[in-house]
């Protein structure tokens, strides 16, 4: 069966960069009927919060996520520390001493050598008296010692690798104040949960390298891998700048619909058109990996509006009724008011906007040279309310009045009206209008 998990660390939101590792694992469970998992890397308890766990679940429901199960990493240390005595019993996981100044010091003098900075291992070499030493006096690390054998696999998404494990420094996997690291903890978790595919950034290339030798060592089956590419801002800038404005939460706040983001990010980086989807269900209908290339994509967050525009638009005034009743639209003219402005707001919050206009009046948009015009006009205008012939009928009998035409008779009768350059249909616009035009 196919298995997928989605993995957040919950020491932030969820962004726009989490979503499509969420998306791409969660459209390859669903399409096969497999096992979604959603599985809480909260291995730091410093840095991890309940409120950012809460926020996962929150942001993914919103979407239109659901999961078979939730596992929580802080609850499986048992299991992480009997792998690292399984990898310690096979002489694959070995304690080191050095500090990060030490480190530091040894990648620049590799570095000035013209030598790749891979660790070179120095704490294989010392004696045990030497060790009971470096212990009296400091912490220590364990890392996993990498056979030194080209890794290979076939990805999803960037086609064959091949990795020289020489060329990587052995991996971390426990840290000096004893924090189980993500390198081991995510294997440990994908080994025992029977993950059967890993979609990630390409970001995390060297480091599945890495894992699968510890899957290997462990006993566990290689799941499939793909690893999409990163995203970028509009211009190519590192998007990470920006994540304080592109959390899933701020998008929701802001109005964007949660089918504008599941279509743009469905599509983007893909040889395949972004089309607006109604649900997730649709979106993970038309997924497919394979159509995904590596290489770095442009996200804007401006292209959610015109998405949110589109699919605002497909909805009836019932599917937006609680919108439509806190604006304070009366039940008998949301039908009408909602066909009126929905192709012509961008977001919901459009909507209040739009009714105080019409029961209040707009603030009139009116040329010095057509103000004696417009008067006239509003002059030869009765009171509300106004049925679906007033506006030809009044701009009929302007015309006759004051021998204007097209655009020199309506446009100014529109502005005036309205206070906009443009909008909907004004045969539509006047009966919704409760109040007389006026200067």
């Amino acid at each position: 069966m196919t298995t997928t998990r989605f993995a957040p660390s919950p020491t932030g939101w969820l962004h726009i960069g989490n979503l499509r590792a969420a998306l791409f694992n969660y459209a390859i469970a669903r399409q096969n009927g497999g096992t979604f998992i959603l599985r809480i890397d909260d291995t730091d308890p410093e840095r991890s919060k309940d409120e950012y766990v809460q926020g996962v679940k929150d942001d993914l429901t919103w979407l239109g996520f659901d999961w078979d199960r939730v596992e929580h990493q802080s609850a499986r240390m048992e299991q992480y520390h009997a792998a690292k005595q399984k990898l310690i019993d096979m002489g694959r996981l070995y304690e080191c001493f050095e500090t990060p100044v030490e480190l530091d010091l040894k990648r620049k003098k590799q570095l000035n050598m013209g030598k790749p900075p891979v660790y070179d291992r120095g704490a294989l070499a010392l004696s045990e008296d030497e060790k009971d030493a470096l212990r009296a006096e400091r912490g220590s690390h364990w890392r996993f010692k990498l056979d030194h054998e080209r890794i290979e696999w076939t990805d999803g998404i960037i086609g064959d690798i091949s990795i020289d494990a020489a060329s990587v420094s052995d991996p971390v996997l426990f840290k000096n104040d004893g924090q189980i690291l993500y390198t081991l903890a995510s294997v440990v978790d994908d080994t025992e949960f029977g993950i059967t595919d890993v979609v990630r950034g390409s970001d995390h290339v060297t480091n599945t390298a890495t894992q699968i030798q510890i899957m290997q060592a462990l006993g566990g089956s290689i799941p499939r891998f793909a690893h999409h590419s990163l995203l970028t801002g509009p211009q190519g800038e590192a998007l990470s700048k920006r994540l304080g404005t592109l959390a899933l939460r701020d998008l929701r706040k802001n109005g964007v619909a949660p089918q504008a983001i599941l279509s743009l990010m469905a599509r983007l980086g893909s040889s395949d058109p972004v089309e607006l989807r109604a649900d997730i269900d649709a979106v993970v209908a038309g997924f497919d990996v394979s159509k995904f290339g590596s290489a770095p994509t442009k996200f804007d967050a401006e292209d959610l509006w015109p998405l949110t525009a589109r699919y605002l638009g497909t909805l009836d005034h019932t599917e937006v009724s609680e919108t439509l009743d806190a604006a304070g639209v009366p039940a008998d003219l949301q039908p009408a008011f909602w066909q009126v402005v929905r192709d012509n707001i961008t977001k919901l919050d459009d909507v209040a906007g739009w009714w105080a206009l019409f029961r209040d009046g707009a603030t009139p948009l009116v040329a010095d040279d057509d103000r004696e015009f417009v008067a006239q006009a509003f002059d030869m205008l009765g009171d509300p309310p106004y049925t679906a012939t007033t506006w030809s009928d009044w701009t009929s009998a302007v015309k006759d009045a004051t021998d204007r035409k097209g655009k020199t008779l309506f446009m100014p009768l529109r502005q005036a009206v309205t206070g906009l350059q443009r909008g909907p249909e004004m045969a539509d616009v006047m009966p919704l209008l409760q109040v007389k035009p006026k200067l």
